[in-house]
């Protein structure tokens, strides 16, 4: 199974989440909105998590933004699951 590990930002409403099984895309995509994201599948699946506010996507790592209302433990697992399952699929 593809694994990720999220590292702390300086904003405390971004997580970091990196991966040594492949890259996460071939170029760099930013979201702010899921309507943005609609032809992008990664990014799509990530703004189905309740709380997700904004994304940016490079090869090497993905951050997630979260409004700050919402804890990451609500958010986390879900966002881990949705890239491992990515990761996996290639």
């Amino acid at each position: 199974m593809a694994t990720t590990q999220a590292e702390t930002t300086p904003n405390p409403n971004s997580l970091k989440f990196t991966t040594d099984n492949g890259p996460f895309r071939d170029d760099v995509a930013a979201y702010s909105s899921e309507e943005e994201a609609q032809s992008d599948s990664l990014a799509h699946r990530l703004f189905s998590v309740s709380g997700v506010d904004d994304i940016f996507i490079t090869p090497q790592f993905v951050t997630v933004s979260k409004v700050p209302a919402v804890d990451w433990s609500t958010v986390k697992p879900d966002v881990e699951s949705i890239l491992a399952d990515h990761l996996e699929s290639g």
